[in-house]
């Protein structure tokens, strides 16, 4: 049984497409997405005040807008990597889930072993090269992520450093009986940073082929932004510090003085990361406070300083395992603040909000478009066993969703739209925030979080929020969020009505059990 749910004549939301198919909707136009009420008036004035109230939790970086880019491409993306590698003098660190085992992740290694002879034989440099990568899902087969780096461990180990992080929560039997694949369900490192010596690009990518060619994800360049990176390599050498590390032989072990994850005590581990993680958070707060109001005083005189930094990068933290939660209570307050008039976009790959999350959104305040993937880009589409069911699922939780829009008479203010692409997959995330009456936005979240449980309640997380004045990079972040929506169509009740959105009576009755696993 589906709930009917009628546009109104004087929606927003207008479609334009030439030949559109009954069975599959409408693409969306640019016009489609306009913003209720836009005067084209950007009045950003005291528009940093507005959100500066993030810097009570968490560092506050003010960077020019100039130094930010948006990639839009996976190649974008990997081509951007391999350069930067290449022309690294100091540092190289990586945060992902995992590194993949094709040619392309093997060029992608060879880049760091180019680098690295490069630094020791020609420049005299001295480069070092950090990765951080989960356990569980680097370790899945006999050839995987560890055995991809070990020949730069084992040629480099004084300047290569691998860390496998490993959730406190999967130990004992639990880990014991659990196959891999399924054991990642439980909690991973899924933090994507990847910084070269000053330039930092933040994403929601693995270091995986598909990644590299057909998975769109979003992507952030910071270019020459030392304070941020400074800030990210302290943050995955503090997860580092407290992960198992990787040895040339293939074996692992824990630093000197660090509680093992699985053999030492549950709540020490996690005690211990959290004061060795939140050190990093903490001291960059207090030192950004510090400098920034340095620079409020010569402004004040009218010196140079910070005329050009008409932007604030706030890095935010999830790390529910370890107790750290600063993502989630300013991803909430940001959505608690977006007023009636405000159109918030938000996107998740994997759509399956917390509870907290769709109250807010489903509560009365601003108008969201919610982005997520058609079944046939679902990451999970046509994998081999009970994962090929897992896009089920996701219908059964949209349908589920969107039938809550319509009982509560909020379809013209809450919009689902489902990405469609052929032969690729979508992983996108992140909110684009347009305050009202404004035509760009203002802020985004671009990073490694969904918006769902797991996001939230089980793994390592981290994304940077966006608070910019520049109108150019303003209209770089429209572009990004207009090409991610022109690929999608508006979901309807006849949407779920298609033979190709049919959901198994017994995926129904499993999904309320499992979804907190993904």
């Amino acid at each position: 049984m589906t709930v009917p749910c009628l546009k109104s004549p004087s929606s927003s939301v207008i479609f334009v497409a030439p030949s559109p198919s009954p069975s599959r909707g409408r693409l969306l136009s640019p016009a489609s997405l306009q913003i209720p009420g836009s005067t084209g008036a950007q009045g950003t004035d005291g528009l940093h005040a507005r959100f500066l109230w993030m810097a009570e939790h968490v560092p506050a970086f003010r960077v020019a807008g100039t130094h930010i880019h948006i990639l839009t491409s996976p190649d974008q993306f990997y081509q951007a990597m391999k350069a930067r590698i290449k022309t690294a003098k100091r540092r190289v660190v990586m945060a992902s889930l995992y590194l993949g085992t094709g040619p392309l992740e093997q060029d992608l290694v060879d880049c760091m072993q180019e680098a690295l002879q490069r630094s020791q034989e020609v420049d005299n440099s001295d480069l070092h090269v950090s990765i951080l990568l989960d356990f569980t899902r680097g370790s899945r087969g006999q050839t995987n992520s560890r055995t991809m780096l070990l020949p730069l461990l084992q040629q480099y180990s004084s300047r290569m450093r691998v860390s496998l992080y490993h959730t406190p929560d999967l130990r004992g039997l639990l880990r014991l009986l659990v196959p891999q694949r399924f054991n990642e369900t439980i909690g991973v490192q899924h933090i994507k940073a990847y910084l070269f010596d000053d330039d930092l690009i933040i994403s929601g990518a693995n270091l995986s082929d598909s990644y590299f060619t057909n998975r769109q994800d979003r992507y952030v360049l910071l270019e020459n932004c030392w304070e941020v990176a400074d800030f990210f390599s302290d943050l995955v050498g503090a997860v580092g510090d407290v992960s198992l590390q990787l040895q040339p032989d293939n074996s692992v072990s824990m630093m000197e003085n660090m509680v093992h994850p699985y053999r030492g005590n549950r709540d020490d581990f996690s005690a211990s990361a959290r004061q060795h993680i939140m050190e990093v958070v903490n001291t960059a707060r207090m030192r950004q406070d510090i400098a920034n109001s340095e620079r409020l005083k010569q402004e004040s005189k009218g010196e140079e300083g910070g005329g050009k930094e008409d932007t604030w990068v706030f890095p935010l933290v999830q790390m529910k395992p370890l107790g750290i939660q600063v993502d989630e209570e300013i991803t909430q307050r940001l959505l608690t603040d977006a007023g009636p008039g405000a159109t918030v976009f938000l996107t998740s790959g994997y759509f399956n909000l917390t509870r907290a999350y769709m109250s807010l959104v489903l509560g009365v305040g601003a108008d969201y478009r919610i982005l997520t993937a058609s079944p046939e880009v679902n990451g999970f589409f046509g994998a081999k066993g009970i994962a090929g069911e897992i896009p089920a699922a996701y219908i059964h939780i949209a349908r589920q969703f969107y039938s809550k829009v319509c009982q509560l008479g909020q379809q013209e203010r809450v919009h689902l739209h489902e990405y469609h692409r052929a032969h690729w997959t979508f992983h996108a995330k992140g909110l684009w925030y347009y305050l009202r009456g404004h035509v760009r936005p203002c802020l985004t979240l671009i990073g490694s979080p969904n918006f769902g449980y797991r996001s939230v309640h089980r793994d390592l997380e981290a994304q940077i929020a966006i608070v910019t004045e520049n109108q150019e990079l303003q209209a770089h972040l429209q572009e990004e969020q207009e090409m991610l929506y022109q690929r999608s169509t508006e979901v309807s009740s006849s949407t779920f009505q298609q033979p190709d959105r049919h959901v198994k009576l017994w995926v129904k009755l499993v999904t309320p059990l499992i979804k907190k696993f993904f």
